[in-house]
């Protein structure tokens, strides 16, 4: 068990009550098991059988590089370093330092940590000093009093001394102000999360703009050619109009990125705490996706770390100190109060030794009935401490859940990138050698056309996957609560 569990389970013993945090993650269970590439061997084939090809590469093809993680850091965004983009995490910084929900998360705490110093405060003795001036007139049967006039001025002192409940009652509202703490680290770690993610959708359609203005400009000079050949009556109109058709596809998609990439701009300065304002780029999406390395596996037991598993703990720490404060309810209180000062017919003679007047008292209270309440208390604390139990295992649930779909996405996104950087290439060198045949005559308009349009869904797609397995990279360090774990990197592809 985690030395927190053993902790929580000694702080609920002397809180009176029988609670502990059950033990819902294995230590040494694993999600993920480092794996082979099953299509390596089919993507080398491919390699191979390029270097035969009659053509000569218009683009040189990127190496399908190995993306396993090497041992890194735990220490909190070190995994930014992953993505190696100081931009990036210039960003991150900006909006940890102005995000306004993060301020409000913060201002909560402060509320927390002064709630747990009035639960403190219960440890000592209060003092108060006191003063009056009075004017007063009484009457006892037929004796009659003079009316006269009293100044009084004492230091009272008060402590009531709830020995069982103190103790519980602390615990809970320290336990109160380590959840809240927990939250604002949650809310820290998606706010990292969404500033990652939108940053690199921004890249995207970055890329995806010096896509689509390419081929814009390779589909214009490919219009060109048609024309120069319909002038010369080498071929029909329809050809002609065919290729004109083309050069819109780009053309209309370059206006869906811009009003894309607005949006997504705007939504990343309102995580980073300002106005409408253009997010610097310095990174491309291909070098980020070359960078990213993932792990095969991860050790479940790091879902303890995660934010939202401590502050479902903490949560449940505080209601099960909280059994403790309606069991103490039930016991014997006791108090002290004293009083000690002077009382005077004139404020000159307050301070004689005449005037002294002085009180000390001791008290005990029992408890003996109350027409059920206090055991009904007892029982609806139970039952909050059950809930909150429950809560806290639907976390750690949810945590691994949220770990193995991420870890499983992020693998199945690599190898879809892989897949689709080979499709790219070879449909760029299907396009190249369609252009050339269609050039010197041999094979019609049709064949280019279809090659241009399977290489910019291509080329699009390639982009997409490049995102993903990014995002998954992002999805992986939220599941498991901040960086990745140190460990022998697996076999690399």
């Amino acid at each position: 068990m985690s030395r927190r569990g053993t902790v929580l389970i000694a702080s609920l013993i002397l809180a009176g009550c029988g609670y502990h945090v059950p033990e819902v993650v294995p230590a040494d269970t694993r999600a993920g098991t480092p794996s082979a590439d099953s299509m390596r061997a089919f993507f080398d084939s491919l390699e191979r059988a390029r270097a035969g090809d009659t053509l000569p590469p218009g683009v040189a093809p990127r190496p399908l590089m190995p993306r396993v993680l090497p041992a890194e850091s735990l220490a909190d965004l070190a995994w930014l370093d992953v993505l190696k983009d100081t931009t990036l995490i210039r960003l991150v910084r900006q909006a940890l330092r102005d995000n306004h929900d993060l301020a409000l998360e913060r201002a909560r705490i402060r509320e927390f940590r002064a709630a747990a110093g009035v639960a403190r405060s219960a440890l000592f003795p209060s003092l108060t000093l006191n003063g009056s001036a009075s004017r007063n007139k009484v009457a006892f049967g037929t004796l009659a009093i003079p009316a006269y006039t009293a100044y009084r001025a004492t230091a009272d002192v008060s402590w009531e001394l709830n020995f069982f409940a103190l103790g519980p009652g602390i615990t809970a509202a320290n336990a109160d102000l380590a959840a809240q703490e927990a939250n604002e680290r949650a809310a820290a770690l998606a706010l990292v999360s969404e500033v990652a993610t939108g940053y690199l959708q921004l890249l995207e359609l970055d890329q995806e703009r010096a896509t689509a203005e390419q081929t814009l400009a390779s589909r214009q000079t490919t219009l060109a050619l048609a024309r120069q050949r319909y002038d010369r009556g080498l071929i029909s109109e329809l050809d002609v109009r065919q290729f004109e058709a083309q050069v819109a596809v780009p053309a209309v998609r370059l206006a869906q990125i811009e009003q894309a990439q607005a949006d997504q701009e705007h939504a990343l300065d309102v995580l980073l705490g300002e106005g409408p304002t253009p997010i610097p780029r310095a990174a491309s999406l291909a070098r980020a996706a070359q960078a990213v390395a993932v792990p095969d596996s991860v050790p479940l037991a790091l879902i303890e770390r995660r934010p939202d598993v401590e502050a479902a703990e903490r949560a449940y720490r505080a209601a099960a100190a909280r059994v403790g404060v309606a069991v103490a309810g039930r016991l014997p209180s006791f108090s002290i109060t004293g009083s000690y000062g002077g009382q005077a017919a004139t404020l000159g003679t307050l301070t004689d030794s005449t005037s002294r007047v002085y009180q000390i008292m001791a008290g005990i209270k029992i408890p003996l009935f109350a027409g059920g309440r206090l055991t009904s208390e007892q029982h609806a604390a139970q039952a909050r401490a059950e809930e909150a139990r429950a809560a806290y295992e639907q976390a750690v649930l949810a945590g691994l859940q949220e770990a193995g779909d991420a870890l499983t996405a992020v693998r199945a996104a690599r190898d879809q990138l892989a897949a689709q950087e080979t499709q790219a290439m070879a449909l760029r060198r299907a396009l190249d050698l369609a252009t050339l045949r269609y050039q010197r005559g041999v094979s019609n308009y049709l064949e280019v056309l279809d090659a241009q349009r399977s290489l910019f869904d291509a080329q699009l797609a390639e982009s997409q996957a490049e995102l993903q397995e990014l995002v998954g990279a992002v999805r992986l360090y939220k599941a498991l609560g901040g960086s990745w774990p140190q460990g022998e990197p697996a076999a690399p592809r």
